[in-house]
């Protein structure tokens, strides 16, 4: 008896599958930890992009016109939207493949290198596919309704001549951290997506679920810690800083 052939605790998932989703679930889940929490101070791209959000924040306080700052927030409003809309159609799109299961099955048997599945097996398949974009939904969800918050706030921070030295030291990093939990929100969404492509393969062979798994795992690395762009970003923020500690050094001192 082939490996694939042997049941997970006598269901009619083999022991292959329920390797190769064990082997999906974690990636995901420990590289979500990674990239959110874990490795914060390797300066992830979410790291360096909360830095200038709280610069755009502070600088905010100095404008009279607020204007292009509910722009930029509404820009990201708009993305969330197209990605909840988007979401909600490749929904309606898996779910009618449950109704076309044997189809499915027959489309997938005519790959050369497909392994036959059962009815069972090919409809937990879509099921998992199901439960990756339920997941993106609701993050996108919860991404707009942030935003929003976000809208919220600069609509009640005070003019620039209005500014005391306790809403310039506490308006910022609390804006800033709503503005950064609604990006996390919406990069989990998105990233789900990458996961969703890794699943594909599955349909076909468990093996090639193990193969694209380790696949946007790297991609995802490469663009969260390894990115030429988040070099540029990391060193421009590092140049805004020195520049900023060095008009404060040059500052006269209040008599």
């Amino acid at each position: 008896m082939s490996l694939s052939e042997i049941m997970l605790f006598n269901t009619s998932i083999p022991l292959l599958d329920g390797l190769a989703l064990a082997w999906f679930l974690a990636g995901a889940i420990l590289y979500t930890a990674l990239a959110d929490k874990i490795a914060w101070g390797k300066r992830p791209m979410a790291v360096v992009l909360h830095d200038y959000r709280l610069r755009w924040m502070e600088r905010m306080l100095e404008r009279e016109n607020r204007m292009p700052d509910v722009q930029i927030v509404n820009s990201y409003i708009r993305s969330g939207s197209l990605f909840i809309s988007t979401t909600l159609l490749v929904l309606a799109g898996i779910v009618a493949l449950l109704g076309q299961i044997e189809d499915l099955r027959v489309i997938i048997h005519d790959v050369s290198m497909a392994q036959p599945a059962s009815r069972r097996l090919m409809e937990f398949r879509v099921f998992i596919l199901v439960l990756v974009f339920v997941y993106a939904f609701f993050k996108f969800a919860w991404c707009l309704r942030q935003f929003n918050y976000t809208l919220v706030m600069i609509g009640a921070a005070p003019q620039a001549g209005q500014c005391d030295a306790a809403i310039t030291a506490q308006f910022p990093p609390r804006a800033a951290t709503i503005l950064s939990r609604a990006q996390d929100n919406f990069n989990r969404g998105l990233r789900s997506y990458y996961f969703a492509l890794a699943l594909l393969p599955w349909f076909i062979h468990p093996v090639l679920l193990f193969m694209t798994t380790v696949w946007v795992l790297l991609v995802l690395y490469r663009r969260d810690f390894r990115s030429v762009t988040l070099k540029t970003l990391d060193e421009l923020g590092a140049a805004d800083d020195a520049a900023a500690d060095a008009k404060a050094q040059q500052k006269p001192p209040a008599a």
